[in-house]
């Protein structure tokens, strides 16, 4: 499929009579869609909806890895194929199957023995360790909704925590967040959460800086930057791994705009202490600086260009404000220290001459640089973003075709252009009831558990952790996600009662009190967008196999609980699943017909088995980012203060912060090279996503296959670091600091810089001692090694892609792994 290429949304009346034919021919779907609403599909969308591109083979759905097409035969999905549309196939779609019918599917509500026994608050130690007692649904209910109603009634709405952040599974409707929301909002309310893990420092310190979050915003479009840039700078990108998921359904269109840039020769430059498999694909130049110092080696550039006179000032002068304050600090006047490339170089392991190069690279061609989130998820990650938008001023190519930075190229395939037609909504979480409790930043989960009444900066305010008793989880997997699993472990103690929702027995089911089976995707009916940043499509994702075992969505079990609760009328609506797509999908057609877009009626719709494919503008191919406000800043204005790009923010000194300057600075990290727990535990983490996995989603598939060494999860060591320590390829290798051990495998590979090591993050949590802090775990879950502190008092985002650690090969009987496992009564 060519880059962009919209001749394929003018089906014709041949293809698509063939495929509709083929669909109503296909035993699979006669249960699903009655011939006769087939044929009237098909009579009427031939000539009136060129939009509708139909299923070939299967049963329309899809996952965050891509749309698709499911074969089901006696009642089982048995395999899938992508649609016709998708550029670059994702094969994680092929682990459908698998997650519908694996091992370890949680079968029926359970509850744990000691909870049960004795009530909330009994025997938290043994969250992890104690044992399961089945119980029928109504029972799990009548459980549910009381703990709702004791913990309101006698501690009030700020001691519930309905957080469950996480990728919960695609699907617009049975969106379980929203829907855990909705509840809680109707049943008195509860404490909740600010930010995310992915973007926590950039989205506060951009919203200063650029007046908008940047990072989930569209970028300047791919074929603009395939034709206008002369030098691609990629700081922190690993794209062909993390593009190939997306938060909605991926058009996989950010694969074919670096596809389009390779071939056309572009030159590309990757910053990353791996050498990765996006920097391969192009053919890229590496640049290896030592971990965490990327702040450090953007001063060296930004210093090189200001001494060599290559800044372009004028811009500055009119599209920035505070570029002084900041020059002041640049050259050494507030500390006594210019940040030369010379001095950088010390810090970041590049030659200084490696680093002015770059500075007059940039400074001469039409560059784009293109970032990544890694360097954010770090101790004062505010600053590498603030930086890198001060050098892409300095450069003067912001707002030009082809030129200045963007912060979601990686992601959901930004730059893929905006399509025209209309936009799906989901079902609300409704109004906060009065005197709500203010969200807690979300990195800061485990300190609040575990400290009650205990007051926090937070980007220019207070914020007082409640004390909270009653945590709920839906579409989430905090055993995954936060950092430092073994602080997790004992602050997940605090709380009277856990409830969570989840197909599978992951360690964060494995660690609740009560437990309820609920379907994936794959069980029920739902719609979703296609093309997180185009917009483009609109998939049906109809309902393939019946619900496995006791599992129920989402919905009907919050709608079963609001009933117990007296709320089950104001829950719903008075409309069941398919009524509330149906609102879902009118609403989105008439925003169609007034772009002038003609869709049909729902029912037709959903029967024909047919997805829509939006027409995109031939001007939207040309879109670039913030070229409103480079032609008049006056009449497009940014978000700030001052209407400018704030190099230097008057809001954030105010704050007064110690570790958040007025101006984006080199601050030296909790844990680096050159720290003092380096004496001790001498590597970097480099903590990057995995490439067959969707963070922890599908590390219980046959993926493992693919990437597991010694049946654990990899770390990639450099030759050097290995050969002095006894570890040869495939060995089993305990990693380990201050604050966990962890088995890995090792993978030996020159394409990581010496003193840093490569975990993928996502390894289910497999502690040897079930319930012990600081227990090994089997499987390699990397979160037992990174530390839980915020990014700074401004914004407070975590800390995940760093830590100094040790390893050594592992020495006796290699332990079972039982990640995966079942437990044994349940």
């Amino acid at each position: 499929m060519t880059l962009f290429n919209d001749t394929t949304a003018n089906l014709s009346r041949r293809r698509l009579l063939k495929g509709l034919g083929a669909c109503a021919a296909l035993p699979l779907l006669g249960g699903l869609f009655p011939k006769s609403a087939l044929a009237s599909a098909i009579s009427t969308a031939l000539e009136q909806f060129t939009t509708l591109v139909p299923a070939q083979k299967g049963i329309l759905t899809g996952a965050h890895w891509g749309a698709f097409e499911a074969i089901v035969e006696d009642g089982r999905m048995v395999r899938v194929q992508p649609v016709a549309d998708d550029p670059a196939p994702n094969e994680l779609i092929d682990m459908a199957p698998y997650q519908v019918h694996a091992k370890n599917r949680i079968k029926s509500p359970m509850v744990r023995k000691s909870w049960l026994e004795h009530g909330p608050g009994a025997s938290p130690e043994l969250r992890g360790a104690d044992e399961w007692v089945k119980v029928s649904w109504d029972k799990a209910i009548e459980l549910v909704a009381g703990e709702i109603k004791r913990v309101q009634s006698d501690f009030g709405p700020q001691a519930i925590h309905a957080g469950s952040y996480g990728w919960k599974s695609v699907g617009l409707f049975h969106n379980s967040r929203t829907l855990l929301h909705r509840l809680m909002n109707l049943s008195g309310g509860f404490t909740g959460y600010a930010g995310d893990y992915s973007t926590g420092a950039a989205q506060v310190i951009m919203s200063h800086v650029m007046g908008s979050i940047e990072v989930y915003e569209q970028q300047t479009a791919w074929p603009n930057v395939v034709e206008h840039a002369e030098l691609v700078v990629l700081w922190g990108v690993n794209a062909q791994v993390t593009l190939k998921n997306s938060w909605n359904m991926p058009d996989h269109e950010g694969q074919a705009g670096f596809k389009a840039l390779k071939e056309k020769g572009t030159r590309v430059i990757s910053i990353d202490p791996v050498y990765n498999e996006t920097a391969k694909l192009l053919d890229a130049e590496w640049l290896a600086p030592n971990a965490y110092t990327d702040v450090a080696m953007m001063l060296g550039v930004a210093h090189s260009l200001y001494s060599a006179k290559k800044h372009d000032q004028a811009f500055l002068d009119r599209y920035s404000s505070g570029f002084d304050k900041f020059l002041d600090y640049l050259l050494g006047k507030t500390d006594g220290q210019a940040k030369s490339a010379e001095w950088a170089a010390g810090i970041c392991g590049v030659e200084a001459k490696q680093i002015t190069q770059l500075a007059m690279d940039m400074a001469s061609k039409r560059t784009m640089i293109m970032a990544g989130w890694g360097m954010q998820r770090q101790h004062h990650g505010e600053q590498p973003n603030w930086m890198l938008v001060t050098l892409a001023a300095m450069l003067g190519q912001i707002g030009l075709p082809g030129g200045g930075y963007g912060f979601s190229y990686h992601y959901s395939s930004g730059g893929s252009p905006t399509a025209k037609g209309g936009i799906l909504s989901g079902i609300s979480a409704g109004e906060a009831p009065k005197n709500s409790p203010a969200p807690i930043p979300v990195a800061r989960i485990a300190d609040c558990l575990a400290n009650p009444g205990k007051t926090i900066d937070f980007n220019g305010r207070k914020v007082t952790y409640p004390d909270i008793k009653l945590v709920y989880v839906a579409g989430g997997n905090p055993f995954h996600h936060h950092q430092d699993t073994n602080n997790l472990l004992q602050a997940w103690r605090k709380p009277q009662t856990v409830i969570v929702h989840e197909p599978y027995w992951t360690a964060t089911a494995k660690h609740a009190d009560i437990v309820l089976p609920v379907t994936t995707s794959y069980e029920r009916n739902d719609l979703e967008m296609g093309g997180d940043y185009s917009q483009r499509y609109v998939f049906p994702m109809h309902q393939c196999v019946p619900p496995q075992h006791e599992a129920r969505n989402d919905f009907d079990i919050f709608r079963a609980v609001a009933a117990k609760l007296g709320l089950e009328e104001a829950y719903t609506e008075g409309k069941d699943e398919i009524l509330w797509l149906k609102q879902m999908y009118d609403a989105m057609a008439a925003q169609a017909r007034g772009a002038k877009v003609a869709l049909p009626p729902f029912t037709m719709f959903w029967e024909s088995n047919n997805y829509v494919r939006f027409p995109v503008p031939e001007a939207n191919k040309q879109w670039i980012r913030h070229a409103d406000f480079r032609e008049n800043p006056l009449l497009n204005p940014l978000g700030t203060p001052s209407g400018k790009i704030e190099i230097f923010s008057n809001t954030i000194d105010k704050m007064g912060y110690a570790d958040c300057a007025g101006h984006p600075k080199w601050f030296e990290p909790k844990e680096w090279k050159q720290g003092v727990e380096a004496t001790q535990y001498p590597l970097s983490l480099n903590t990057s996503h995995p490439t067959q996995r969707l963070h922890s989603q599908l590390d219980n598939t046959p993926l493992r296959e693919k990437f597991a060494v010694a049946d654990r999860e990899a770390i990639m060591i450099h030759p050097d670091d290995a050969k002095a320590r006894g570890i040869a390829d495939g060995d089993l290798v305990r990693a380990f600091n201050s604050r966990g051990q962890i088995l890995v495998g090792a993978l030996l590979s020159k394409d990581v810089r010496p003193g840093v090591v490569r975990i993928c993050e996502g390894a289910w949590f497999d502690p040897a001692e079930p319930g012990k802090a600081g227990a090994l775990c089997k499987n390699g879950n990397v979160n037992c090694l990174t530390f839980d502190e915020g990014s700074s008092s401004l914004a407070q985002g975590n800390c995940g892609h760093m830590a100094q650690l040790q390893i050594e090969k592992f020495k006796g009987a290699a332990p079972t792994n039982t990640a995966h496992a079942v437990p044994t009564n349940a």
